[in-house]
């Protein structure tokens, strides 16, 4: 019991041992499922942070062009009932798109840590609290949940992303808290509570770091899912409001003109379904990565 003397051991090497730390990158990007997760993540970040460089229009301005048309060499994917360049808009679009993702998640996954964390180091009725009080929020949906802070908000983008957030707190507590109890059973935990630490030390230095590969791929796969529903939140009217450049409002305004302008709701659309798509690839590709199992591959 070597670990019972001395200074407390360090065991934050455990979350990527040292042979796969510097191959982590390179497993994630030379597969099929990385390459294109981090292709469309990098097109996102770029457009979103180069948009006043990629397109001289201004998203909201209308009669930068005829009202309705089509794709063509002035106008890349067309204008649209108000006459704005549709490019723009979308480039402009991925901007919100990222900041829904992480305010969302971010939310989600902050509160979440800290309730599973807390339920599966302290135990008894802290944790019966706690984890009933998640049981009960996961017998409602998270849609329903969203739509019912955003009832109780108000109709905004900011709102919208609150409730995304709050709605997927009971997923990252589950996650967090069935993650922390494994690392709470293991010799090591054991080890460093007969050694002195404090309740800070063993919930932020031991248990967290230990707990955060399976957040990180949590939270990876959930930008995708916050993305959905507060693209579905903007679609009811409920998310962001005209005229910003949202892509699931921009799929709501563009229902009346389908017949007459069908690419108003099919670009839009894509550029959801590729970004979702993007994050859940990257997601089991980073998962693939950070699995030990993996490591003979």
């Amino acid at each position: 019991m070597a670990e019972l003397s001395g200074a407390v051991p360090d065991y934050d090497h455990e979350i990527v041992p040292p042979g796969r730390r510097a191959h982590f990158w390179r497993r994630v990007a030379f597969t099929p499922n990385g390459a294109f997760g981090l292709a469309v993540v990098i097109v996102l970040i770029a457009s979103a942070g180069l948009a006043d460089l990629i397109t001289p229009y201004s998203p909201i301005k209308m009669g930068v062009g005829p009202r309705f048309l089509p794709p063509n060499g002035a106008y890349l994917l067309g204008t649209d009932e108000f006459g704005r360049d549709l490019f723009t808009r979308i480039v402009y679009g991925s901007r919100l798109t990222l900041m829904i993702g992480a305010i969302a998640v971010g939310i989600s996954l902050t509160v979440g840590i800290l309730v599973g964390l807390i339920a599966a180091y302290r135990g008894g009725w802290t944790e019966t609290i706690l984890m009933r009080g998640t049981d009960v929020l996961f017998s409602f949906t998270e849609t329903l949940i969203a739509l019912a802070c955003v009832a109780v908000l108000g109709p905004s983008l900011k709102n919208a992303m609150i409730a995304v957030g709050i709605a997927g707190i009971p997923f990252y507590a589950r996650t967090c808290y069935s993650a922390a109890l494994v690392e709470r059973s293991k010799p090591y935990f054991e080890a460093t509570i007969a050694a002195g630490a404090g309740p800070l030390r063993l919930l932020f230095l031991h248990l967290l770091p230990n707990v955060l590969p399976t957040m990180i791929v949590v939270a990876t796969l959930g930008l995708s899912a916050a993305i959905l529903a507060a693209a579905g939140l903007s679609f009811l009217g409920l998310g962001a409001q005209p005229p910003d450049p949202e892509w699931g409002a921009m799929l709501s305004g563009a229902r009346d003109y389908f017949d007459r302008a069908p690419y108003l709701m099919v670009i839009p659309g894509l550029a959801i379904a590729v970004t979702v798509l993007g994050f859940n690839l990257l997601g089991d590709a980073i998962r693939t990565a950070l699995d030990p199992r993996e490591g003979s591959e």
